[in-house]
Formats: structure tokens, sequence, C-alpha cells
């Protein structure tokens, strides 16, 4: 991104679990400052979210931070539902278009201790030890006191304020926003396991019965994690000014072995032999979120912006998600590049997704959950017949690996009718490409997409035809050949100078004769073509260069410059 001042207030985040370390991880990778605190003196030592989905997995690896992850992690390429111990669904992975057609499971507390690591290779260290007691904002801008361990009292000044202080978000609280929505009335036990299973281990089953519910992940070497329903009276729902309140009969004890062994025996309804309990807890279920996610400087992610069903493994996964959407945006305004409407755009194209993944992580909580009704008569009877057709299958498993999420109706997209390709507004996806020329002096050759995208950067993909290489063909130059040679030479000297230190720009085509998607499977046949590839790794533009270079520009300058079509001659 463009240099922000040297003496640029820090952006202030409040909450070091996955959400807090991707945000920061963005905006350092960015180069912009940032202070990164949490009231706890210790990460947590035990493991709560533990799925780590492909479009999460694709865009660490664009921050280069993916491998550690896929060592350490436990891969699962399918998922089974069964109903009174058959089997009505299942959900294989494989066919997924990406380099991660799995489900990563992987102890929390551990996917913290990467991100952290991987930040410290940044210059940010989290503050431990440090909460933030207030804060307000006005015109002079946002004020925040924060008080270390030892009492010693800070007061902060923030160019911008990220919470991502978990569900009891005491950021929220002071904002006094809304946290609606609904609280489930059963309490859920969670427990670590080692278990002796007769299914294989990259596989997770999840099992619905007049007893109850219970889910099975593997987590490799023996170990599984264990989500079910308490078989205890449920306790009351309550509801006070829009917060989530304290369960009125939860366990005071946690769960133990032998209450493990008995729901394992009556619901799983497969040999199971539970060996050892690790660790183990309960929790009650809240379905809630925001109305606002921008409160003029303060932004809400993560578990403070919304909370819900751990069903198909999409909290973490979002709040990441929402870090890296917010990071580049605030970095590109920071940089005095962009105009603050593009903060608003966050809202505009997270809060859309949070409302869908409460209403689908619901939706499955209640449908595995019924032990009477239609929904029942839906899990057993119905979902056999749909999830055998293709179609909906594929759906099913694009949604749940979060790669069908996309921004098509976000402000920042520019479509254009191509042959093929993703649409403005999508991830854009890996290919395997040859490079003709791109920034930093780079040599021709052979690579990865991804290891092109720089996060830090906008990418600019302009996609010829491989007989535009030189050495190509011989033949005189038709005028055909001329004017296109033209258009793009011009396409590029209008762009350059448009982002400086913002943008990158790559002049690829189709590698020939090698395996994996190539850039037409990925992009279509358009040749020459340009995608506008965000910092996020979505596409915020596509198009012609010789046709839409106008259009390029104009929308260029409307969200990610301060610059205006006045004070450029592009004709």
């Amino acid at each position: 991104m463009a240099a922000v001042p040297l003496d640029a207030p820090p952006v202030l985040i409040v909450g070091a679990g996955p959400t807090g370390l991707a945000a920061a991880m963005s905006l350092a990778r960015a180069r912009i400052p940032v202070r990164l605190i949490d009231r706890a003196l210790q990460p947590a030592p035990w493991s709560r979210a533990i799925g780590i989905q492909a479009r999460t997995l694709e865009l660490l690896e664009q921050h280069r931070i993916v491998e550690p992850f896929l060592e350490l992690g436990h891969r699962a390429r399918a998922a089974n539902l069964y109903s009174n111990g058959q089997r009505r669904a299942r959900l294989d992975f494989d066919p997924l278009q990406t380099r991660y057609p799995y489900l990563l499971f992987i102890d929390q507390s551990i996917t913290e201790r990467l991100l952290t690591g991987h930040l410290e290779t940044l210059g940010v260290t989290i503050e431990r030890g440090v909460e933030m007691t207030g804060f307000a904002q006005g015109s002079a801008g946002l004020n925040a006191t924060l008080r270390r361990a030892d009492g010693h009292v800070e007061t902060l000044h923030p160019s911008y304020l990220i919470a991502a202080d978990g569900a009891h978000s005491g950021v929220r609280h002071r904002l006094g926003v809304s946290f609606s929505g609904k609280t489930f009335e059963q309490t859920f036990l969670l427990a670590d396991i080692v278990a002796d299973v007769d299914w294989p281990d990259d596989e997770f089953h999840i099992f619905a019965s007049g007893d109850g519910l219970a889910g099975m992940f593997p987590m490799g070497e023996e170990r599984y994690r264990l989500i079910a329903d308490h078989p205890l009276q449920p306790f009351a729902t309550m509801s006070m000014n829009g917060e989530a309140a304290p369960p009125s009969e939860m366990p005071s004890t946690p769960p133990s072995l032998d209450e493990c062994t008995a729901i394992i025996g009556r619901r799983v309804r497969h040999p199971v032999t539970l060996k050892s309990l690790n660790w183990s807890s309960y929790f009650h279920l809240n379905s809630r979120m925001v109305g606002q996610l921008r409160a003029e400087r303060v932004f809400l992610a993560g578990d403070a912006a919304h909370v819900h069903s751990p069903a198909g493994a999409q909290g973490m996964n979002t709040g990441i998600q929402e870090a890296f959407n917010l990071g580049w945006k605030i970095a590109r305004v920071m940089s005095g590049e962009a105009p603050d409407r593009l903060l608003d755009t966050y809202h505009m194209e997270r809060h859309p997704i949070e409302r869908d993944v409460l209403r689908q992580t619901s939706f499955v909580t209640q449908l595995a959950e019924a032990d009477h009704g239609p929904l029942k008569m839906l899990r057993e009877r119905v979902m056999p017949v749909l999830s055998a057709l293709g179609p909906l299958r594929d759906a099913a498993r694009r949604t749940v690996s979060e790669l069908s999420i996309q921004y098509r109706r976000s402000p920042l997209t520019l479509e254009r009718v191509l042959d093929g390709g993703p649409r403005a507004g999508e991830r854009a996806p890996d290919a395997y490409v040859h490079v003709l020329d791109g920034p930093l002096g780079r040599a021709p050759g052979v690579g990865c997409l991804y290891d092109l995208h720089d996060p830090a950067f906008f990418s600019l993909l302009l996609l010829v035809a491989p007989d535009t290489e030189e050495e190509a063909t011989h033949d005189p130059v038709t005028a055909r050949e001329a004017a296109r040679d033209a258009d793009l030479k011009r396409f590029v000297e209008e762009m350059a100078p448009l982002m400086p230190g913002a943008m990158r720009i790559w002049r690829l085509t189709d590698v020939q004769g090698e395996g994996g998607p190539t850039l037409t499977d990925s992009y279509g046949r358009t040749r020459p073509a340009f995608y506008l590839v965000r910092p996020d790794g979505y596409i915020a533009a596509r198009g012609r260069p010789a046709s839409d270079l106008n259009g390029l520009l104009r929308h260029c300058e409307a969200w990610f410059t301060k610059s205006t079509q006045a004070e450029r001659d592009i004709g």
C-alpha cells in the first residue's frame, strides 16, 4: 500500500483471538501502525474453534503462512449425517476446485500461536494484561483509556478501534449497540477425547436420535472433539436489552469421562471405545448479531459482532475473513489515497454474510436436534434425496467451505461480461500461469497465481493469448495485432500511475502442457482481459482492456483513490 505518515496514530485492536490477530496481520503487512491488546495475561490453553475452511486456508496461503497450519492440522475430507443410526447424507469435499478440498481441524490455541508468531515477524507484539477501560469519539477523533495489570493508566488517540473482544464485548456494550437474536434452550457439552473408532479418521460424523445430538470431529492421533446437547433439563431462555442472558441451569462441574461415554453409547451407535478425556466444558448457544458493524471510527468483528451455533465450523472463519476485509480498507484510507466512505463497505459486504451464517447454522442445529415433526421428516426422508442431487451437493460443499462467499452486489465491483471466469465480487481462484512480465523486475516463468498476489497490494492481472509473446511467432505483425498491442500498452500506461505503491500489474498467459487448473480453466477464454484483485483476494473489476479502460479508471478513482476524473486526461 501507499506509505502512511510515520507519525500516524495506530489502529487499536482489542482482543487477541483469531479475529484480532488476523486484523493486526492484515494491517501490519500494509505497514499500518498497530496496537494489539488483550486483558488476559496468557492465551487460553484449551481449544475452542477447531475447523479452518478452504477459503480461509487460501487467504492464509496468500499471507505466506499456510504451511505450518497444514503440517499441524488434521484433514477431514467428508462429512456424514446420521439419523437413528442410519446414514442419511454424506458430503465429500474432494470435488472442490481449490488446493484445500477438506476441512482442516486444528486447536484454536495452535491457530493463535501460529498467527502470533507470524505477527511478530511483522513487528507487532500482543500487549497482554492490558484492558481498555473506556473510549470516546467526537469531532476531535478517538480517545481510549488503557489500564495495565500493574495499574498503570495510558490515554491513547488511535486512528481507528477494532473490537475483536469476543461475545461479551466490552466495546459493544459501551457503544450501546443491540445484539439481537435468540438463545437456544438447550445446554451443550464440549469435550476433547481420545477414542478408538471403526471409521476412517479423515471424516467427521454427526449423529441425531431421540436421545439427542452428538458430533465427533477428528483431530488426529485418535483425538476427537465431541459436541453434544446435554441430556439434563434446558435452561430458561431470557433476553435483556438484546443481550444474551446467562443460563439458569448450567451444570456446575464439567462433563466427566463417564458422562461422555454414556452419551456416545446411546447416540453414536457405532463401535467407539473412549480411552481418556483431555478437557471438557459446558456451553450454551446464542444466535445473535449487531445491526451495524461500524460506529464512526469503531468497527466490530468476530464474536463481538455475531455469535451462533458451531454447526458447519463457520464462526472463527467468518471472523478471520472479516478482519481481512476490513484491514486493507483501513490501510487504504489511512494512506490518504481513498475516501472515508470506503470503510462503509465493510458493513455493506460483511453484514449480509453474517446474517446468512446465522440463518444457516440455526437451521442446521434445529434440523439435527429435531426428534419429531417436519424437521425430523426433512432430515430422514428429504435430505437423502436432496443430497443425491449433484447441483445441490455442489452448492452445499461450496457453502460449507466458504468458497461461495461473494460481494457481487457491493459498490466496489465493476462487472463486464466475459467468456467464462469468475465475476466481479467473487473470489479470485488460483491457477498455474506463465508470467510474461511483472513488477519488481520479476523474470518470466511458470508459477501459481496465489504466489504472485500480495495482500498488501491490489493485483491487476492482464491476461493475454500465448501468441502475444514476441517469441511465439515470426510472422509479420498484422494491423489487428498492432491495434491490440497498442490497446494493451495504453491500458498499462493509464493504470500504472493510478494507485502508485498500491497496485502491481502482471501480464500472464496459459501454461502449455502443465497439470492443474490453467488460466483458462480458472479465468475463462477472453483474451486479452483484465482482472483487478483486491488485497483480500476478491475481484474488484474485470473486463476488456480496449473497451473497458475508462470505466475501470472511473471505478478506481471513485473508490480506491482520491483523484478525480477531471484531474486526468484519459482521452
